[in-house]
């Protein structure tokens, strides 16, 4: 299958799926002229790439967990891709907790802005 034909048919662009070559999410072979030839399972497995980038895992992430993706027709994920969908949930709690201390810190600094604004200012 050519690029194009599945930048088509999986509404991918090109440059998309030329990333996702280079960062080893997916796999062509390179004819004699230097154009791409994909699989013909090449469109699943964009569709299981925009799912899991959709579920906020990064592609360092998706390379590891990729092959443990059961195929169309079977229910989920095989049990190898557990650990690291529990290591990216342990690693966005954290940053939400680090989220809601930035943000009240600054709530804080809000309400000090607002009330020293309040105050008025010592006569000359």
């Amino acid at each position: 299958m050519k690029i194009g034909d599945l930048a088509r048919e999986t509404g991918v662009s090109v440059r998309l799926l030329r990333y996702y070559e280079e960062q080893g999410l997916l796999d062509s072979h390179r004819l004699p002229s230097g154009h791409r030839r994909y699989g013909q399972d090449a469109p699943e497995t964009v569709r299981r790439i925009r799912v899991l980038l959709a579920a906020g895992l990064p592609t360092r992430v998706i390379r590891d967990v990729l092959p443990c993706v059961r195929g169309a027709g079977e229910a989920g994920f095989d049990p190898c891709v557990a650990l690291h969908l529990r290591e990216q949930l342990q690693g966005l709690d954290a940053r939400i907790g680090e989220l809601q201390e930035t943000r009240a810190a600054l709530a804080g600094l809000l309400t000090a802005t607002e009330g020293a604004a309040a105050v008025p200012a010592p006569a000359a």
